[in-house]
């Protein structure tokens, strides 16, 4: 039976339904604003984050009536209409995100109202999660204090050969990031085979992500195509099929997919293809980062994913900081 297929006929009821706002101050020009929804019914509550990047989307909420007794399949069925922002969010990507938020609270009302956890649901194991540290600071500076973590990095254009081979003799780069499919943020990255090239070259065991596969880049990647994986343009099998290689890996971040179903149709996909998976969060300050961290467990324990706990985004380098793997959850919910 298809995952999808073991969650559809779940009942929930849901008799209230609200959100509540999270932010953080990351800097002195930048405030992480998140936003939960919150189903509760029958003495439980399922929440979802809303991972939206752009604070003023936050400002407006879509407000959803309680439909009482529903099967998930039904509910999520239902958020087809619902008007998820007021006019047109920043990002296209954003109404995946919030659907998500809608989607995630339901399968966890879902779950909770059950009794039963997400792998009883869908009969996987949890198991460990082994994490990377996703970081645009001081790599090194990590690695002095913590010399066995393992490091997702965002390339840069300033990063000349010297850096780059003082990088790879560390040994604890596992996934470069090179964020070819960016538009109109403050993390794109230019595609460069010059920079291409050095990757190849100098992290021959490393995967290589969102790079463009265009011109120069692309003929530099020839050969690499078990190394690649996708992040950015993932958001449904559809996408998947449409790449033009054969990855040998994928970057699932829950929230892209915006529903359960096509997060878990992509998930199977994926396993059947023999590509191999590692999660990614999109700075969550809630709940959203326990719940990607749950379906790595059951989904794609292994791989290097980029699901850290979230005390590595309120600070630097330092001691008491939790290390790799996270141990299985337990517990009703996800």
């Amino acid at each position: 039976m298809a995952l999808y297929e073991r969650l559809r006929d779940l009942e929930l009821v849901v008799e209230e339904v609200r959100s509540e706002r999270r932010s953080v101050e990351v800097s002195s020009e930048f405030t992480r604003v998140t936003t939960l929804v919150v189903l509760a019914g029958r003495g439980q509550e399922g929440r979802g984050e809303d991972v939206t990047y752009t604070a003023e989307d936050h400002d407006w909420f879509p407000s959803l009536d309680p439909p009482g007794a529903v099967s998930l399949g039904a509910f999520s069925a239902a958020l087809d209409s619902l008007a998820l922002f007021a006019g047109e969010p920043k990002m296209a990507a954003s109404r995946d995100y919030r659907r998500w938020a809608f989607e995630s609270a339901a399968l966890d009302l879902a779950l909770r109202q059950a009794g039963a956890s997400l792998g009883q649901a869908v009969e996987r194991e949890y198991r460990p999660v082994r994490f990377v540290v996703s970081t645009r600071g001081d790599a090194f500076a990590w690695l002095a204090g913590a010399p066995e973590l393992e490091l997702k990095l965002d390339p840069e254009p300033e990063w000349d050969r010297s850096f780059m081979e003082r990088l790879a003799a560390t040994g604890r780069v596992r996934v470069l990031d090179l964020k070819a499919y960016y538009r109109g943020t403050v993390v794109d990255l230019e595609p460069d085979p010059g920079l291409y090239a050095r990757v190849v070259e100098l992290f021959p065991d490393v995967v290589i992500e969102d790079a463009s596969l265009d011109g120069e880049c692309g003929r530099v990647l020839r050969g690499q195509e078990k190394r690649l994986s996708f992040d950015a343009p993932i958001h449904s099998v559809a996408d998947v099929r449409a790449l033009p290689v054969e990855p040998g890996w994928m970057n699932i971040k829950p929230s892209r997919f915006g529903t359960v179903e096509r997060l878990l149709e992509c998930i199977e996909h994926c396993d059947e293809s023999a590509i191999r998976l590692y999660g990614g969060g999109q700075f969550e300050l809630d709940v959203g980062r326990r719940q990607i961290q749950a379906l790595a467990s059951l989904f794609y324990p292994d791989g290097p994913n980029d699901v850290a706990p979230s005390e590595y985004n309120a600070g630097g380098p330092r001691s008491g900081l939790p290390q790799s793997p996270l141990p299985a959850p337990v517990g009703n919910g996800f």
